[in-house]
């Protein structure tokens, strides 16, 4: 009896759970030692720090940020997770039925990070995640993310991918790539993934998450390419104070 009631649970979870819209977000945290950048103050270059991390625990970091940003709930954080992601936090969206994992890799774990979000992207991953904190009982089988977001240091500048995942299946996932040069980087492993470049960027980027949640904003109303490129530029513009002109830009939406 005890069994039925765990798989009547999991099953009525994973149901709930197909309505939710659930955002997956690989964050290659900063590292001046092993990543190819221009060096940042040490303390928030650590890729195993991920407290003081430029993409993480900074204030325009993604767990950081998304804890302050009044739309979303932080349900949980969790650490040392795998081998390769050092922390994992669970965002959940106030009005809107939409749940954010967002997963950060320690800065020497690049390939992983790129690796895992290609799975993502193409609906190759294996883990089955379930979130039972906060009242929330959801179960996200592999391949049910709705939005792929990678954040980081553009690592194809640094390492090749002989071959990318294909298309598993027949949904197609939305993609955003906040890292320089992303579409011409990213484009054949997106091709291959057969997901959707919502939001991408064509010249150097300071990827942080304001981009990602201006991005997230038109996402969830289900507005245009065109118009989620817009708020994001706002948005860089607004912290960024580079001009309009140019973070319109840095900014563009599919192929």
């Amino acid at each position: 009896m005890k069994i039925f009631f765990t798989l009547l649970f999991l099953l009525v979870s994973i149901l709930s759970s197909a309505q939710t819209k659930f955002i997956h977000v690989f964050v290659a945290l900063c590292d001046n030692e092993s990543q190819g950048i221009v060096p940042v103050p040490k303390k928030i270059g650590n890729g195993n720090d991920p407290d003081n991390n430029l993409y993480w625990g900074c204030a325009f970091g993604m767990r950081t940020y998304f804890k302050n940003a009044t739309e979303w709930q932080h349900v949980s954080t969790a650490k040392n997770v795998s081998a390769t992601i050092l922390e994992r936090c669970i965002f959940k969206h106030r009005t809107k039925d939409a749940i954010i994992i967002a997963d950060g890799y320690k800065g020497t774990q690049m390939r992983a990070c790129l690796n895992d979000f290609f799975l993502s992207s193409s609906g190759n991953d294996t883990e089955t995640i379930r979130i039972n904190e906060a009242g929330i009982g959801k179960v996200f089988p592999p391949g049910s993310a709705d939005l792929v977001v990678f954040i980081g240091h553009d690592g194809l500048m640094d390492t090749r991918f002989e071959a990318y995942p294909v298309l598993k299946g027949t949904k197609k996932r939305d993609a955003m790539i906040f890292c320089c040069y992303s579409k011409e980087f990213f484009t054949p492993a997106m091709k291959s993934a057969g997901a959707n470049p919502l939001l991408w960027t064509t010249g150097l980027c300071s990827p942080e998450a304001y981009s990602l949640k201006a991005g997230l904003d038109g996402w969830l109303l289900q507005e245009t390419g065109i118009q989620i490129e817009e708020r994001a530029a706002q948005a860089y513009h607004k912290y960024q104070k580079c001009g309009i002109k140019g973070a319109r830009g840095l900014f563009t939406t599919g192929w």
